[in-house]
């Protein structure tokens, strides 16, 4: 029997010098890059193809294949015995794929392919474990047969969510809150760390709360830069996934009118009343654009007279607001409105962002989409609880709108939960995201913050402080109970030029009014989430998913630092540049919201979205609308968000 347990997981100084040739070269200028990806394969090469069968004829152990073959019969013999599920399905037409498992590639790279992909599997599995956030079982469960231990279901990790309030409760309820622990919280080289008491935070002993190790971390990020411009493992999985869509295609070929029949025989449930959920939307834009026109027409009608903003220490009525702008409510329509993406926006963020602005004005998106205005955010309440109760009477959809924590003070968590408190924006058809932009040069540049650590501090710290002591902030507590993850969000494609690693200055030494990396983003709010529900799950409280937008644009490295620590992503576009990678996702499904009509908006027209192509291959990818004010037209959102 052969096993690829790993003894010594450290990566030489080959490896790591070679993982930072890789990086440099993924981060240079789209113009100056090779034409062949180190981390692509040509789809269609003839020399590429000959060499190939060339390498296979010559270079091939004969014996060693031999062995591997007589093992893999005997392998699909005892799987045979067990008999899976799916086999016992009299209906639908299989293909069974016998004999060399291996064929297409030499025994050597074979072996050095499984050997790396086997490690990349651990690795994702000790981290998603870490912060208790989902890993296959059925990876898992093979994962421990190659290392000749036993499975057992006690061992898998998930998230804790809030459930349901029971009939005649209410979820906005501070009386169940559980006691104040008395511990403290404080920050050390941008990790917050939990401390018995003060004294025990001055010597820096800690908790023993399980925290990731950096040195860990840069070492296996460098093993998997490496792996992904590997050239046999690039070769094994871009074959592995080409079978992968034929055996789909030859499934749709064999049993589509089978399908078809099953669906038809199914009571009850068609497209429009089985459940889905938007996973990937934005609160600012979660309405569409006849949406948000009717309510500022509506709220003129009503409100017309009333103070709702002040500019420069002078308040100002809606109708000296609208008079200021020189224009008048009645007049606007859906195009002067002007929120909607086109092709003017394409490769142009700027110009997206600019789109949140109705008629390009910024005093109407403070007043009608901020949390945090003259009114206390009423209006921008009122709209999101307009877009719930759509969601509730269509009864089959949900959605998880993602609202926004900036990191310039700590007050932003209680400005934050007041807002959702006070104005009981609580659906049962809805949970919430926070993201978090990545734009500390900006934040930096203009002095809200002395370094990034600071920033990291006032992201994490007043939320450890509400799981210690609950009632110290009873409504940013109640808010946490629906808040279902973290978010990172802003341009991918702009590139900081930094390449993450143990030389890396920390997060307290980060002066500079320079944007850190994005790995260096993802690792320090991956780190504190982790702590944070390690201290969540003992307290019994919901804990948080990390799901980063990721894989939009920019560097495939991205994905790289997400696939060893998010939950989920959204987009997941650059997948379809590393077969590596793209293979990596599937073995470990590692859910992608995808939104085709957003892409095509920004950065990839609709006709060449892989969404597709990763359904074909087994990835689990779900649509999303991402931001309906900016790309629909109707007030159809979720009819076709969800899981595929």
């Amino acid at each position: 029997k052969v096993t690829f347990k790993i003894t010594d997981c450290k990566t030489d100084d080959r490896t790591r010098a070679f993982a930072e040739k890789v990086f440099s070269s993924d981060t240079k200028d789209e113009d100056i890059r090779e034409e062949i990806s180190l981390f692509g394969v040509a789809e269609d090469c003839p020399i590429l193809n000959q060499e190939l069968a060339h390498h296979v004829a010559t270079d091939d152990d004969i014996e060693r294949r031999k062995k591997h073959i007589i093992r893999t019969q005997d392998g699909f013999a005892s799987l045979m015995e067990d008999k899976p599920t799916y086999l016992e399905v009299p209906h639908f037409q299989r293909v069974s794929i016998t004999g060399d498992y291996a064929a297409g590639v030499t025994m050597d790279d074979f072996e050095l392919a499984c050997k790396g992909l086997y490690r990349a599997l651990t690795i994702r599995e000790k981290y998603m474990r870490l912060a208790f956030q989902r890993y296959p079982s059925t990876t898992s469960h093979f994962l421990r047969k190659i290392e000749g231990e036993v499975w057992k279901p006690e061992h898998q990790v998930q998230p804790v969510f809030t459930p349901p309030p029971a009939a005649g409760e209410d979820p906005l309820d501070a009386k169940s809150l559980p006691p104040n622990l008395g511990y403290v919280a404080r920050m050390r080289d941008g990790v917050i760390y939990v401390y018995k008491d003060s004294a025990a935070a001055d010597k820096h002993e800690p908790l023993p709360l399980p925290t990731p190790d950096l040195t860990t971390f840069i070492d296996d990020m460098n093993f998997l830069i490496a792996l992904i411009a590997q050239g046999p493992t690039k070769t094994y999985t871009h074959r592995r996934l080409k079978f992968l869509r034929s055996k789909f295609n030859v499934h749709e070929m064999l049993n589509e009118m089978e399908e078809l029949k099953e669906l038809k025989n199914n009571p009850h449930r068609d497209f429009y009343n089985c459940r889905k959920v938007d996973t990937h939307i934005h609160a600012a834009a979660c309405m569409n654009q006849k949406h948000l026109l009717r309510f500022i027409k509506k709220s003129y009608r009503v409100d017309a007279d009333r103070v709702v903003y002040s500019a420069k220490g002078k308040e100002m009525t809606l109708k000296e607001v609208f008079a200021s702008l020189k224009m008048h409510p009645y007049d606007l329509t859906v195009d002067s409105l002007d929120v909607h993406a086109g092709r003017q926006t394409f490769q142009r963020f700027d110009k997206f962002n600019a789109k949140y602005n109705p008629v390009g004005a910024s005093e109407l998106r403070d007043l009608y989409l901020k949390t945090e205005n003259h009114i206390s955010g009423e209006y921008f309440a009122t709209i999101i609880k307009e877009v719930a109760s759509d969601l509730e009477d269509a009864r089959y959809q949900y959605a998880e709108p993602r609202l926004s924590i900036y990191g310039c003070n700590p007050n932003e968590w209680t400005k934050l939960s007041g807002w959702f408190i006070k104005h009981r924006v609580y659906s049962p058809n809805l949970m919430w995201m926070i993201q978090v932009p990545r734009i500390y040069d900006i934040f930096r540049g203009r002095n809200f913050v002395p370094h990034f650590g600071k920033m990291l501090e006032n992201i994490f710290l007043p939320v450890f402080q509400a799981t210690i002591d609950p009632h110290s902030n009873p409504e940013l507590s109640l808010f946490l109970k629906h808040v279902t993850g973290f978010d990172s969000v802003d341009d991918e494609s702009k590139h900081s030029g930094h390449m993450f690693s143990t030389k890396s200055p920390k997060p307290e030494k980060w002066d500079i009014v320079k944007n850190p990396s994005y790995t260096y983003y993802i690792y320090y709010m991956y780190a504190n989430i982790a702590i944070l529900n390690q201290l969540r799950k003992e307290r019994g409280m919901n804990t948080f998913q990390f799901r980063p937008h990721c894989g939009e644009a920019g560097a495939v490295t991205h994905l790289l630092a997400c696939f060893m620590t998010a939950d989920n992503i959204s987009h997941g576009l650059n997948l379809k540049k590393s077969p590596v990678l793209q293979y990596l996702y599937f073995l470990t499904q590692i859910p992608i919201a995808m939104s085709p009509l957003s892409n095509n908006s920004l950065f990839l027209e609709y006709n060449k979205n892989p969404l597709l192509e990763f359904h074909q291959k087994g990835l689990m990818v779900s649509l999303s609308t991402d931001d309906p004010m900016q790309f629909h037209y109707t007030k159809v959102r979720s009819d076709w968000a969800g899981h595929l």
